[in-house]
């Protein structure tokens, strides 16, 4: 992936024309991985951007403190170092406007890109549980199935919680356990018999099964929207 750096706007050479030209490049390979629905990072990464720039238009003095310093001095007294900013200049603080302005409807327009294909996949996702779901549900397998292929790819999961003092957050960590090819006789539930034989150390796990016809990029997209899938179901039903 083609990246934007964080401070795209003020590092190197500060042109309207020079910066519209990274931006575009980059949105325009941003669009063709949702085509491809290719969701992650690239979805994550481009909300950061907007958000950036959003923070930028809003708050002057954060665009201000982006631009690098020089040191030009020192304060024996305060014992500090003395720094100034290498740019003041009116006509550049205006073209990084002009420049901030052009980006923002750009980047909404592809926000919207990737927001629709991630609505339509998620819409095309089915979690459910394999055999009696335990009390305690914050640990056991998730089996990941997509595109009508038979292999199932299996995981164990944890459920975390973050707090803050106004509320919590669920977090998931995922970790790969095994395939298996799924048929008539290989069904969800004896596969999860099966696991049950070789780890002891879950006598009885929560099961569940997200699956799409959709064949979708498993890294990219598959897998992500499986962990936000797993974690809304049991919040759900938590």
């Amino acid at each position: 992936m083609q990246s934007l750096h964080k401070n795209w706007i003020t590092e190197s050479h500060i042109d309207f024309e020079y910066k519209k030209y990274i931006m575009l490049a980059y949105l325009h390979q941003v669009s063709e991985n949702f085509t491809e629905h290719r969701l992650y990072p690239y979805l994550s990464d481009l909300i950061e951007h907007y958000r950036n720039l959003k923070a930028l238009k809003e708050n002057k003095k954060q665009l201000f403190d982006m631009f690098p310093e020089k040191l030009t001095g020192a304060s024996l007294e305060q014992f500090r170092m003395i720094y100034e900013k290498l740019t003041t200049d009116d006509t550049v603080m205006q073209e990084i406007e002009n420049i901030i302005n052009f980006s923002m409807p750009q980047m909404e327009f592809y926000l919207k890109e990737g927001k629709s294909t991630y609505d339509f996949i998620e819409e095309n996702i089915r979690v459910f549980p394999v055999g009696l779901i335990p009390l305690n549900n914050d640990a056991g397998y998730v089996f990941l199935k997509s595109g009508g292929s038979n292999q199932t790819m299996v995981y164990d999961f944890q459920m975390t919680i973050f707090e803050n003092p106004v509320e919590k957050f669920r977090g998931i960590h995922m970790a790969y356990v095994t395939p298996y090819e799924k048929s008539l006789l290989n069904t969800f539930e004896s596969i999860k018999a099966d696991l049950l034989k070789y780890n002891k150390n879950l006598p009885n796990p929560a099961a569940f099964v997200v699956e799409t016809d959709l064949q979708l990029p498993f890294e990219e997209t598959f897998l992500p929207l499986a962990k936000r899938s797993i974690v809304k179901h049991i919040s759900a039903s938590a």
